[in-house]
């Protein structure tokens, strides 16, 4: 991916830019909202994420995302309070976020994850959903659904 092509996928994600407040759906419990911040660092190379949720059950995260020169879409290196590091291959098209991790990288693959969230019509709300699979020949299963509200 040269200079321009590079710059141009890293402007598609202006969108998520911002303070979000988040609700994570678990199964058979209520949790508080939390909330996650999308800001540019390193001269906008890259976008981070940082989110909180007030539950035991669910770490504080980091996020670093970049642009993939191999690819039209994007890495994000994942970083958690439990000292979880993982690597996602993400998407952004169309107002279609995905984040996929089928792969094995700094942890073992006990199981895959995958992301897809969809932007509203007015950019200020995106509802979304984690899944799991245990191996590479098993369906995908509901975990938990997340919906990201633009705060500001």
């Amino acid at each position: 991916m040269n200079g321009p092509a590079r710059q141009e996928a890293l402007t598609r994600l202006d969108v998520l830019v911002g303070e979000w407040e988040i609700e994570a759906d678990f199964p058979g419990r209520t949790a508080p909202r939390g909330r996650s911040v999308f800001e540019w660092t390193l001269d906008g190379r890259f976008l981070v994420q940082r989110s909180e949720v007030p539950v035991a059950e669910a770490p504080d995260t980091m996020s670093v995302i970049a642009a993939d020169p191999e690819t039209d879409g994007y890495t994000q290196h994942y970083f958690d309070s439990r000292g979880v590091v993982r690597v996602y291959a993400m998407t952004f098209v169309d107002g279609l976020w995905q984040l996929v991790r089928e792969t094995p990288d700094f942890t073992p693959l006990s199981f895959r994850q995958r992301f897809t969230g969809q932007f509203s019509a007015d950019g200020n709300t995106i509802r979304g959903a984690w899944e799991t699979a245990k191996d590479t020949s098993a369906p995908w299963e509901h975990d938990f659904a997340l919906t990201y509200h633009r705060s500001r």
